[in-house]
């Protein structure tokens, strides 16, 4: 596991400190789909991301979700963060975009390090920093962007996400992760066809114009 861990955080952190990751953390590999962090749940580690991708997902009292941001490789989760040092429930919904192999730290060694390590306490601010970016765009797009640009900035994060040009989702899931339906997906979908920006096939979608 060190050798993952240096090749992922090794530009982040002293080699102390990986060390002790190494030693404290617990290796997971999660399949695509496997939801790693439920509404609700009590967070007792928080992941540091070795490769893949984590979803991480808002849910309204009507059980519909909305898309915050990713999670990729040397990133962790803010909302993760403020759980474990607060000891409150999760908001957030988190699951494995891609194939992900990550390792989980315990919350007992996050306040330790906080103090032992500066290189630790830079990519907790940062983190948060970042995630708090994200969530933002996240807002500015549902308040700002039509429908169907927010659609087309979705599979353009998709496919930076997956480094795949084929988007490979259904219309439903993505009326459920955009917050909308499915049939006003499918239109916007054909829409964008037409335009030459995508190209839609069984259960995937493929996308031309990626600027």
């Amino acid at each position: 596991m060190i050798q993952e861990l240096t090749q992922s955080y090794g530009h982040l952190f002293e080699n102390e400190l990986l060390e002790e990751i190494n030693q404290v953390g617990t290796f997971k590999e999660l399949p695509e789909g496997f939801k790693l962090i439920e509404i609700g749940e009590y967070i007792k580690s928080m992941p540091l991301l070795i490769s893949g991708a984590i979803k991480v997902l808002r849910e309204d009292q009507d059980g519909d979700e909305l898309l915050l941001y990713f999670l990729e490789r040397g990133d962790t989760c803010a909302m993760t963060l403020s759980c474990c040092l607060g000891q409150t429930k999760s908001e957030i919904r988190a699951i494995a975009e891609l194939d992900t192999k990550l390792v989980m730290v315990p919350i007992r060694k996050m306040e330790e390090w906080v103090g032992k390590y500066r290189t630790w306490r830079n990519f907790v601010f940062e983190s948060y920093h970042n995630r708090l970016m994200e969530m933002l765009e996240a807002i500015d797009s549902i308040a700002f962007m039509k429908m169907d640009e927010r659609l087309l900035k979705y599979l353009h994060d998709k496919v930076k996400v997956t480094s795949d040009i084929m988007v490979h989702t259904t219309h439903q899931e993505i009326a459920y992760e955009l917050h909308t339906s499915r049939v006003v997906i499918s239109r916007l979908l054909k829409n964008l066809e037409k335009l030459g920006k995508i190209k839609i096939h069984r259960n995937k979608i493929e996308v031309i114009d990626r600027h």
